[in-house]
């Protein structure tokens, strides 16, 4: 008997790695398709787990975030204060220099110079 005419091969072949009768494939379908619900299910339950863990990274990132934020905006404010406490000094640095040497012109400009420096600097 030629294999390539038989349908009882063909039959079998079907049911290889399958646990069903070749002629009744019903239950070999429903078979089929409950795994694969299960496997879609597990794979729903195993996302809603990584779904749970980015939302714990998520709120434990924007935690941190805001730790920094914090941190950065008091920093920021230190430094103003600094920038203000060093502009007073230097107002005062070319009046204590102009009271000093009065006759001294060329020092005054001097100073004032250099004043006009550390203030575009900072």
């Amino acid at each position: 008997m030629n294999a390539f005419t038989s349908t009882n091969s063909l039959h079998s072949k079907q049911a290889v790695g399958r646990e069903c009768d070749a002629y009744n494939s019903a239950p070999c379908f429903r078979r089929s398709a409950m795994s694969r619900i299960e496997e879609l299910a597990e794979r729903v339950e195993r996302l809603l787990l990584r779904h749970e863990e980015v939302q714990r990274t998520n709120a434990l990132l924007r935690e941190q975030l805001a730790a920094v934020t914090h941190e950065r905006d008091n920093l920021r404010s230190r430094l103003n204060a600094a920038r203000s406490r060093i502009d007073v000094l230097l107002d005062r640095l070319p009046r204590e220099a102009d009271a000093a040497a009065p006759n001294d012109g060329a020092a005054a400009a001097r100073d004032t110079a250099s004043d006009d420096k550390l203030r575009r600097v900072g």
